[in-house]
């Protein structure tokens, strides 16, 4: 929606910021985990094919859901772009706490509503094994990639944010050896599916701390990079 007469007249409370992102993680991760079980039921065992199906779905949902909860929150549904939106002063400090627990909170709930919707229990501990050095070196680039991708853009033609964002997520699900889970509330709770996109629990620290330091290294890479113009305050 555009136009004075449509705009919201105050910004968003915590509260609703809190929600949206609770809500945009749940269907982000219901996405994610429901198309790969979808996907893989369809495909007959095609591991390239049930990938590409899987990608293209959450790419598409992406694009939905930063449109529809941007405006509210900036759709981060991810603790490593809040944390690095807060690093960089787009996003205050004090929102920081209730932003990733309702990350985490969605992200956990999104994994019981794919499973239920397929018939299965709501938590099983994934038997997927993903670890290794190649492993955590791509989710150090996929982070990296996800983060450099909505600083650039979103500085630049914020307009474009969605789609560029849903694209970078598509290709690192397949240039990534680790199929780009670029997302510490993601990982956490793929480790509670055993499905094609799950993930071993004993390997989500290993992940996690690759993410951390690829969001870490792309905020300050390009906060210099592309830096914030002057006429784009913090969220208030």
């Amino acid at each position: 929606m555009t136009g004075a007469d449509q705009a919201d007249p105050l910004p968003p409370s915590l509260a609703r910021r809190a929600v949206a992102e609770l809500v945009g993680t749940l269907l982000l991760v219901a996405t994610v985990v429901g198309s790969g079980i979808m996907a893989d039921r369809l495909c007959g065992g095609n591991t390239g094919l049930t990938l590409l199906c899987n990608a293209v779905a959450t790419g598409a949902g992406l694009v939905a859901l930063i449109h529809t909860f941007g405006p509210v929150s900036g759709a981060h549904f991810n603790p490593a772009v809040t944390l690095a939106s807060a690093a960089t002063g787009g996003t205050p400090w004090r929102y920081v706490g209730a932003y990733v627990a309702a990350q985490l909170t969605g992200a956990l709930l999104g994994v019981c509503l794919a499973h239920w919707m397929f018939e299965l229990p709501a938590f099983t501990p994934s038997t997927h094994v993903r670890t290794g050095p190649s492993q955590w070196l791509a989710e150090f680039v996929a982070t990296f990639g996800l983060l450099g991708t909505i600083f650039g853009v979103s500085r630049r033609t914020p307009s474009a944010t969605p789609v560029a964002v849903s694209l970078f997520v598509v290709g690192a699900y397949w240039f990534t050896a680790s199929t780009s889970f670029a997302n510490p509330a993601v990982t956490l709770a793929r480790a509670f599916t055993d499905t094609f996109t799950g993930i071993r629990p004993s390997d989500v620290p290993g992940f996690v701390a690759a993410q951390l330091l690829g969001a870490g290294v792309a905020a300050t890479l390009f906060a210099w990079l592309i830096p914030a113009r002057a006429s784009e305050p913090p969220a208030p």
